[in-house]
């Protein structure tokens, strides 16, 4: 007999917060699968620009077109002097990537969660007619439209869906998604772009005043304590990452990008783990360095916040330190920090802003540890009598809890935390079955990340076994179909899995670099391999 808990009832505030995630998860699941994108163009701005690293004016952008050796065959622009004469100046790949093809690839990858491939395309269709109409970068206007786009794509489908004579599906569907990507580009042009520059506008006035009056600083009262929250990526990506990338344009770097990236409060607070905490904290403290600084995996510091909520101050005087020091040196980033490891952010720093983009990653730390050295310090004899293996593990839970679903990172910290208990892996669940299994794929919300890391992990296993046949990726659940033998999620997203692939059999793990079901897998696969049924698998009640 099986039974089932009863779903917890969650307070207005909570609430909130569930909602808050995930309308940050949503963000960025249109950011993150781009980011290799947003990388590019970052490092081709450090190198090209007029102030980079190898100053190129055809591809920087900044040549005269009509001086001597020019090269040919390039796009030009006319361009208007300070004394009014007008020449033709190259268009290079700054400007174009930052104009066109970022927004283009949000507005896409924002599609394709709504409403697939035809999203995507519908929501490209309809961000071009905002980047037009608009001038200033379109990041905020095509994590916009992009999704509405493809949200009113979605809904004219269903007026007709099972309606269409067969023979005339196809060419009800080109049309329709003509007609309506045709006319919400029209739409967008006219009526959004308008609105979306003012709120731009609206938004980059705020930070000049802030810039201003000396208080750009104060950002992480709200940042720090939104991080540890996980209520952080609205934050970032809904504005922190749109105008950083105007500023670039306009000035070639922007501290914004190093406000939440920024792995130094983190650091600091680990520090201070590692050389006053005790029990579980302290020897998993450098292990979680290692993780947050290098790795740039920041949800591994926040476990430890939440046993000491009044670390909080640290995490909020060491960003706030960090900020300060690019303010006074007038340093920045050219693109992104994502994930936010120390290498990343040296990825793309500024030309200029070494100096003071290493100095606002060291002083940060340097503030967060003094802050958080006094707060254990003086709880350091309590701590001792009490021990804090149990608190460690209680806010690894509550962190999960937090983000709304298990994380790689924070399995791993659990497992170091449980130490020589034994208590370990996650029970599974899933539909037992003995067919042959040759693709499995790992499914999370960005489809980057932890997903990744498990999938890494079962491949790792595979191989060591002798089936390296078996073919192991990572996708977003969005992303998900029936194509998969077999689907392994966190227990949180099973049955958002299960509605995109129905067909295919789930397995539901608690964390992805430590569970059971791997080696119920590997000794399934040897199973079906050898003609025996497997008998590891995990049944679902």
């Amino acid at each position: 007999m099986t039974t089932t808990a009863a779903a917890p009832t969650l307070g207005r505030g909570r609430t909130a917060q569930v909602r808050l995630q995930r309308f940050g998860a949503f963000l960025t699941g249109m950011i993150m699968p781009n980011l290799p994108a947003f990388l590019a163009w970052g490092l081709i701005t450090a190198l090209f620009i007029d102030v980079g690293w190898a100053p190129n004016g055809v591809l920087g952008g900044f040549g005269d077109a009509g001086q001597a050796g020019a090269w040919q065959g390039a796009a030009t622009r006319l361009v208007e002097a300070e004394d009014g004469t007008t020449f033709q100046q190259y268009v290079g790949l700054v400007g174009p990537m930052v104009t066109y093809l970022l927004p283009l690839l949000i507005a896409n990858a924002g599609g394709r969660i709504v409403h697939g491939e035809r999203g995507g395309v519908v929501a490209t269709i309809a961000t071009l007619g905002i980047i037009v109409g608009s001038t200033v970068p379109m990041f905020l206007g095509a994590m916009i439209v992009g999704p509405l786009a493809a949200w009113v794509m979605k809904h004219v489908d269903a007026l007709w869906d099972g309606r269409i004579r067969p023979g005339f599906e196809m060419l009800v569907n080109m049309f329709s998604a003509a007609i309506v990507g045709a006319a919400l580009s029209v739409a967008a042009f006219f009526g959004i772009a308008p609105l979306v520059s003012q709120i731009s506008a609206w938004l980059g006035d705020l930070v000049a005043w802030l810039a201003d009056n000396s208080l750009l600083p104060l950002m992480s009262v709200i940042v720090e304590p939104a991080k540890v929250l996980f209520l952080n990526n609205a934050i970032g990506n809904g504005v922190l990452v749109p105008l950083g990338a105007q500023q670039v344009v306009e000035d070639g770097k922007s501290l914004l990008f190093l406000v939440e990236a920024n792995p130094g409060p983190g650091l600091g607070i680990l520090l201070a783990y590692t050389l006053l905490g005790v029990g579980a904290a302290r020897s998993t403290a450098p292990g979680a360095i290692v993780v947050q600084f290098l790795g740039g995996i920041h949800e591994v510091y926040f476990p430890f916040v939440l046993m000491k909520p009044a670390l909080i101050v640290a995490a909020i005087a060491g960003g706030a330190t960090g900020i300060a020091t690019n303010v006074v040196f007038g340093s920045g980033l050219v693109g992104p920090a994502a994930p936010g490891s120390i290498f990343a952010v040296y990825a793309q720093t500024a030309r200029d802003s070494y100096l003071g983009v290493t100095l606002s990653v060291l002083l940060s730390a340097a503030v967060s540890f003094l802050v958080a050295a006094v707060i254990l310090r003086a709880t350091r004899k309590r701590d001792l009598e009490a021990g804090e293996s149990g608190d460690l593990a209680a806010a690894v839970a509550q962190t999960e809890a937090n983000k709304g679903r298990s994380s790689a990172a924070l399995g791993a910290l659990a497992a170091g935390a449980a130490g020589a208990s034994g208590v370990g892996g996650a029970a599974a669940e899933g539909d037992a079955s003995a067919a042959p299994v040759r693709l499995v794929v790992f499914a999370c919300d960005a489809g980057m990340g932890s997903s990744a890391m498990g999938a890494a992990v079962l491949r790792d296993k595979l191989r060591k076994a002798g089936f390296a046949d078996v073919q192991v990726v990572n996708k977003a659940v969005a992303n998900l179909d029936d194509s998969a033998d077999l689907v392994i999620s966190q227990r949180e997203l099973t049955e958002r899995a299960r509605l995109k692939a129905p067909t295919t059999r789930h397995l539901s793990v608690d964390n992805f670099m430590s569970s059971p079901v791997y080696d119920q897998v590997v000794q399934e696969v040897a199973a079906t391999r050898s003609g025996t049924t497997a008998g590891a698998g995990a049944v679902e009640p």
